[in-house]
């Protein structure tokens, strides 16, 4: 069963076009996450579905609710944490989440077990400022006020963006457990490390889901032959790659440069190494690699 379920939808800001043709269909207890960055239209679209936001043409139904016309019973049964920090600063920790639960007249006792994992971390600070907890405090806590009301469905806008890396961990933890209670669950990341944390994906670049599947079918359906080499000189190294003639996709990862061939190895590697002594290009052994999630995104968005 679909809780959401988006037809050939579009949203644009005057020449901006920020959603274009978005079509897809997330299934009930499915963790699906939307993969892309800064400016894909991943907010815009949660704003949509989260009936914040018309869209401009096509249709989005969630929880069998048409978007348009019926965003009141949506938003009883959803719960929203927004890419931004939005609980009161002024407020404690424990008066945000009895706030949250009076809007949505509903009883922190009864749904206490449903967050308890969760409060436990920050019930010491229960009498703190939430503007004053640190960024992994601050979601915990947003995660708490956004499941007070025990929703059907969470969307979670970049939950972990400007968070440290050990909160992060914790907070696909928490993820997972939710889902184990039968809640569905929408999140949007740019990190796509987080993709292989999800159930589906859908990857996204200027307004376009560019491929929809799981991470593991993303990866077994990399097109070409991904190698890596080390360089001192990555910014140089680049510049001369712009004159290399043969069909390839490259760019830096980290100190490294990603190169995509598609023709065998055996015969474009020679060729390679070739090229860059030619141009007096220093650089560690080319190594044949698996690629991963962020490879595979960069190698659909230039292929299209």
């Amino acid at each position: 069963m679909s809780v959401i379920s988006v037809s050939h939808l579009d949203k644009s800001y005057g020449k901006v076009h920020a959603l274009r043709d978005v079509s897809f269909e997330v299934d009930e207890a499915e963790v699906f996450g939307v993969v892309g960055p800064d400016g894909a239209g991943k907010s815009t679209l949660f704003n949509i579905l989260t009936t914040l936001l018309l869209p401009d043409s096509g249709d989005a139904a969630v929880l069998g609710l048409d978007v348009r016309t019926r965003y009141l019973e949506i938003r009883k049964h959803i719960g929203y944490l927004p890419g931004t920090f939005s609980l009161y600063p002024d407020l404690t920790v424990e008066e945000n989440l009895v706030f949250f639960a009076t809007m949505y007249q509903s009883s922190i006792k009864e749904n206490m077990p449903l967050i308890a994992s969760i409060w436990s971390q920050i019930e010491p600070f229960k009498k703190r400022f939430a503007g004053k907890l640190s960024g992994g405090m601050k979601q915990k806590l947003a995660l708490c006020c956004a499941l007070i009301h025990k929703p059907v469905l969470l969307f979670l806008d970049e939950p972990t963006t400007g968070v440290d890396p050990v909160s992060r961990k914790e907070f696909w933890e928490i993820l997972r457990s939710i889902k184990q209670q039968g809640i569905s669950v929408m999140v949007s990341t740019p990190y796509m490390d987080e993709a292989t944390l999800c159930d589906r994906i859908a990857l996204m670049q200027d307004g376009r889901i560019m491929r929809m599947d799981t991470p593991k079918n993303i990866v077994r359906d990399f097109n070409g032959h991904l190698v890596t080499l080390q360089t001192p000189d990555i910014f140089q190294l680049l510049k001369v790659m712009e004159h290399y003639t043969a069909h390839c996709t490259f760019y830096p990862y980290g100190e490294n440069l990603h190169v995509i061939f598609y023709e065998p190895l055996e015969k474009v590697i020679p060729e390679f190494e070739a090229f860059l002594q030619q141009n007096n290009i220093t650089h560690g052994e080319i190594e044949q690699i698996e690629p991963n999630i962020e490879d595979c995104f960069i190698e659909i968005v230039k292929g299209n």
